[in-house]
């Protein structure tokens, strides 16, 4: 049974009064995503009372809701239609709401073939720091002409401001998916899948963990059953990409910190203490490891890539170069003049 509702007057009243009487919001929807990011005090400011599907035309392949529905929702309504959010995003609990998908910016195994949640957002209705429920890209906002706000959002763990309601691209499903299993060392399991990157495999998800290749291969029937007859190969149960996706795997019960490292395509083995599990074709890296955080900063900025650490603690993200932070401070200071969404959650001072 669905609940629709629009609370945007309220939260936008919330808004107000955080302003007036300079109080800092913490917003959350269904709080999944709360082991990312650095501890934040302040007011909170739900989403989920503001929830539902606005409009779903699956001919145009576009579904607009607000911020507070539940992702199951949203998966349901597409999977009723044949079709879904193509970047398979991580739901990471049962209460996961669209806005704190977007928030998040998190993307699941199809990420390099298919794009992330960036990519996806057509646009959005935004409660400002000024106190204004604005629509990009109906309603312009004078100083901060030239970004694209939508996508902006997307990965700002509510630092820019309230998201009240999202449009995204859709798409159909594929109409057959097949996953494979095969055993291949990590270095083995790398140069193949350079190699296979060159191919027009219909490849849509690749891991590796234990020494064990895990393909998942979506598209027409054809090139699906033709790709796995030249692959090889067990046949591998397609529920496995959702556990990989909702960390429900064994390496994430590992008693350690886990760490993500986003790495270029194409990097060799990375020579670190603990377990790894690889994601993305090798572009995505879990690890769980007890090293130094320099440490494992270091080897995937060496290697042109970063490390964010799952949980809460005082510096999750990668530090960032001065230039860079003060693009972030600036549009910080435009968006949030008073600095009262989600301030710290990224970083100390943002």
């Amino acid at each position: 049974m669905r609940h629709d509702h629009d609370a945007s007057a309220a939260m936008l009243e919330q808004v107000n009064y955080a302003l007036n009487e300079r109080i800092a919001l913490r917003i959350q929807g269904g709080n999944t995503k709360v082991g990312i990011g650095r501890k934040v005090k302040g007011e909170v400011l739900d989403t989920r009372s503001h929830r539902g599907i606005v409009s779903y035309d699956p001919t145009e392949l576009v579904i607009t809701a607000r911020a507070g529905t539940p992702l199951m929702e949203i998966a349901a309504a597409l999977d009723a239609s044949g079709q879904m959010l193509p970047f398979e995003p991580p739901h990471l609990g049962v209460g996961a709401t669209l806005g704190g998908m977007v928030a998040a910016g998190l993307s699941g195994p199809r990420r390099p073939w298919a794009g992330s949640v960036r990519d996806y957002v057509l646009g959005t209705r935004v409660i400002t720091g000024h106190g204004k429920h604005l629509r990009f890209g109906g309603e312009v906002m004078k100083n901060v002409a030239g970004y694209d706000l939508s996508r902006l959002l997307a990965g700002s763990f509510g630092c820019l401001g309230v998201l009240t309601e999202v449009s995204l691209k859709v798409l159909p499903k594929p109409r057959k998916c097949l996953s494979l299993r095969l055993e291949m060392t990590e270095q083995q399991a790398l140069a193949q899948l350079a190699e296979w990157g060159q191919q027009p495999l219909p490849i849509s998800g690749a891991s590796h963990e234990n020494d064990v290749l895990h393909l998942r291969l979506e598209g027409g029937e054809g090139s699906v059953e033709s790709a796995c007859q030249r692959l090889g190969g067990e046949v591998l149960d397609n529920d496995y990409w959702d556990a990989l996706r909702e960390h429900r795997l064994a390496f994430f019960d590992i008693p350690q910190p886990l760490w993500r490292l986003s790495l270029p395509i194409n990097t060799p083995s990375l020579d670190l203490p603990g377990a790894q599990l690889l994601d993305w074709a090798g572009a995505q890296r879990w690890l769980k490891s007890d090293a130094p955080d320099d440490v494992i900063r270091m080897a995937a900025a060496e290697r042109g890539g970063h490390a964010t650490r799952y949980g809460v603690c005082a510096a999750p993200f990668a530090p960032l170069p001065a230039p860079l932070m003060r693009y972030h401070v600036s549009l910080k200071k435009k968006l949030d003049p008073q600095g009262i969404f989600n301030p710290g959650r990224m970083y100390a001072d943002y």
